[in-house]
């Protein structure tokens, strides 16, 4: 259970803060919904307090779980993938909208990589900017640090990666 004011990540879309919680009717059935501001986009979504597990709602990661998303970021083993780009596409999409951050982190890297390597589409550099959105605005939540700080460790991690 999520209670008004905590901070939660909505699959595909981030980060977001629970506004309120309402009841609606439909169909001649209350049902209870957190309603939740998308913290990038403004956007306003309603979630039913039912559904959290099934939506993929959860908590952000704690500062212990970054570890874990560096080292994903972190890590060369990287295999590019010559299968074509739409169902690259479809991929990632599944990845950045299973709600894990660690999915997130592995499409970021891999374009990244592919960056170096070729480049990008317009649709794979839409992919990075929304891959790499999720995680910085995350990982400053997580760590309480500005999100240009975050963005900074992670472009380090990557040049770093790639110097060579």
């Amino acid at each position: 259970m999520f209670e008004v004011g905590n901070v939660a990540v909505y699959p595909g879309h981030g980060v977001g803060k629970i506004e309120s919680i309402e009841e609606r009717e439909f169909s001649g059935m209350k049902q209870s919904f957190y309603v939740m501001r998308i913290l990038d986009t403004d956007m306003t979504i309603m979630v039913p307090v039912d559904g959290t597990q099934s939506a993929g709602l959860r908590c952000v990661i704690n500062s212990s779980e970054v570890k874990k998303v560096y080292d994903i970021l972190k890590d060369r083993n990287v295999v590019h993938d010559n299968a074509p780009w739409n169902r690259r596409y479809k991929e990632y999409m599944e990845k950045i909208k299973s709600g894990s951050i660690y999915e997130v982190a592995m499409v970021l890297r891999e374009l990244y990589s592919l960056r170096v390597w070729k480049e990008l589409s317009f649709g794979e550099k839409k992919m990075f900017e929304i891959a790499r959105n999720l995680i910085k605005k995350e990982l400053s939540i997580a760590l309480n640090k500005e999100e240009g700080e975050i963005e900074e460790e992670i472009e380090k991690i990557f040049l770093t990666n790639y110097k060579d």
